[in-house]
């Protein structure tokens, strides 16, 4: 499964106003009227004995309704983008590109609930967990676990909203995101949601026929 697929994100910053609400209320409050975020990652990924295996850093881009753009930056670059039709993944070490359809398996993932929050009820059991380390917790539980990557997903949010991110896996793994300097509705430029796979680089995956990639529009 795609690094980007297990790694799930949800929002951020609310203002001191809801600094004291509870988690769901904090993440409706930020997601109103929400079209694009933005914000530096970093990744930790912790095998079943709570030993540190990987660890990246990179940058975030979403924008509604089904665009986003996962740039690794450390150690190993990789580029993953979603234009609203395909999944491009992009490894430079390996100069090779896989694509496949941007199918339903995407809402599946927190990070459709970041730009719907709609769809959190919808593919999620929510329920809001005990304080911790000074956050506020939003437990997600795949209403189809077969079709989802992950068993369950935590969301901490502080005052300054979603900061902090855990994926637990079947096999006893978990994945932790910290996100830090939001950004609430950026301009983007209008290459962050496409791809053009590189010149020489080995083209792999399988696509529906007659799909076509539809550039984003501003």
């Amino acid at each position: 499964m795609p690094i980007m697929i297990r790694s799930f994100f949800i929002l951020l910053a609310l203002t001191a106003s809801t600094a004291h609400a509870g988690a769901r209320q904090q993440m409706m409050t930020f997601t109103k009227n929400l079209q694009g975020l933005s914000s530096p990652f970093e990744q930790t990924v912790y095998n079943p004995a709570g030993k540190a295996t990987e660890k990246s850093t990179g940058l975030l881009k979403l924008k509604a309704p089904r665009q986003f753009r996962w740039q690794t930056l450390k150690p190993y670059p990789q580029t993953i983008v979603a234009d609203g039709n395909h999944i491009w993944i992009y490894d430079p070490d390996l100069e090779q590109v896989t694509v496949r359809n941007q199918s339903a398996e995407e809402s599946n993932s927190p990070l459709a609930v970041l730009i719907d929050s709609s769809e959190m009820d919808r593919q999620f059991k929510v329920t809001e967990a005990a304080t911790s380390n000074g956050l506020e917790w939003l437990l997600l539980k795949p209403k189809k676990p077969d079709e989802a990557p992950f068993e369950k997903a935590l969301l901490g949010f502080s005052a300054q909203g979603l900061v902090r991110m855990e994926l637990y896996d079947g096999l006893g793994q978990r994945t932790v995101i910290s996100f830090t300097q939001w950004q609430r509705n950026p301009k983007f430029a209008a290459t962050d949601f496409t791809f053009t796979p590189p010149k020489g680089a080995d083209v792999v995956g399988d696509v529906t026929p007659g799909a076509t990639v539809t550039p984003i529009r501003d």
